[in-house]
């Protein structure tokens, strides 16, 4: 539910209010965003909201890796690998993009999308296990990174994952515990990130 300020005009409380829901904008920056919007030209304003109007119909989850994509081709599933039989497991499409900045890492990814966490209802069905099977005998994998968020929740699925993933007889290795604990890859620097990849271990 939305909280609306009485000092501003009700469609200028609506519109801080919004803004306020993206992460690390507090109401300060809200209201300076929403001011400097009021600034803007009209056909800008209408440019703008016909994308957000449109950007998640132009922008959609690859049904296979779990990346986004814009278009039919998935650029993820499509790019050359140098070493095309090591999957990357991750739990959001964002954190591919760390990955592909270190320019470390040359084989496939696999988004789940998720982090097991019961309290807030996400469990194993949720992770995708026959999809993420299929693709490790499709694409005749030899070595699955988990690359989780040093999390509660990361850590539980990785142990999830290695139990299920064990009796495929691959190598399963994690990030290196460089990783701050309590951290989420899209706070680590790339350097930092790179390290980790290189450091991995087995499970």
């Amino acid at each position: 539910m939305l909280v609306l300020m009485s000092r501003y005009p009700q469609a200028l409380q609506t519109l801080i209010a919004y803004l306020k829901k993206l992460p690390g904008v507090g109401r300060k920056t809200a209201e300076r965003f929403a001011f400097e919007m009021l600034e803007w030209p009209e056909d800008e304003l209408r440019r703008f909201s016909h994308f957000l109007a449109t950007v998640k119909e132009k922008i959609q989850t690859c049904t296979t890796c779990g990346c986004l994509k814009e278009g039919d081709l998935c650029s993820f599933c499509t790019k050359p690998c140098k070493d095309p039989h090591t999957l990357c497991i991750l739990s959001s499409s964002k954190d591919v993009y760390l990955f592909e900045e270190t320019a470390s890492f040359c084989g496939f990814y696999h988004v789940l999308g998720t982090l097991l966490s019961p309290l807030d209802g996400k469990t194993p069905k949720d992770l995708g296990l026959e999809k993420l099977i299929g693709r490790l005998h499709a694409l005749e994998i030899k070595e699955v990174i988990l690359a989780l968020d040093a999390t509660l929740e990361g850590e539980t699925t990785a142990l999830y994952l290695k139990e299920q993933l064990f009796p495929l007889n691959l190598r399963l290795t994690r990030l290196a515990l460089g990783l701050p604990l309590g951290s989420t890859l899209d706070y680590i620097d790339k350097s930092t990130l790179a390290q980790a990849l290189f450091g991995r271990q087995l499970l």
